[in-house]
């Protein structure tokens, strides 16, 4: 003998829709000071090859693009704007320094590997990853 246990039905109430709004509109805010936050003030864009300081600009002095070529094994060229950085050329295996794309924020780097060239951005107040509270 078998006996069919009766399911209870769930039913929204008129609160539930309160609380799904409170955690999306949490969870916009934080993305938003997470990400869309302003800059952490001025950037200044370090290019190192092999340990040596190639370039140290700051960004929000430069009128147009900037390029770094770097020659060595292989050849990068980096492109720093007002905004940020980005390699946009190498011919280094696996190409992970071109497929990283552009960084905006302060803490960001950028990171060649097989020709030892690394590119970071600091500001006066490093942006925070993650916010917890």
């Amino acid at each position: 003998m078998t006996s069919k246990r009766s399911q209870p039905e769930l039913k929204p109430k008129p609160l539930d829709a309160l609380v799904v709004l409170a955690v999306l509109l949490l969870g916009v805010a934080a993305a938003w000071l997470a990400y869309g936050g302003e800059n952490s003030g001025a950037l200044t864009a370090t290019v190192k090859h092999r340990g040596q300081v190639v370039a140290r600009v700051e960004l929000s002095s430069l009128a147009e693009e900037k390029t770094v070529s770097i020659d060595g094994a292989y050849h990068l060229t980096v492109t720093l704007d007002r905004t940020g950085a980005a390699v946009t050329d190498s011919d280094c295996p696996g190409q992970d320094c071109l497929h990283t794309g552009r960084i905006t924020r302060a803490g960001q780097s950028i990171v060649c590997l097989p020709e030892q060239v690394i590119v970071t951005l600091e500001g006066k107040a490093p942006s925070p990853d993650v916010v917890l509270g």
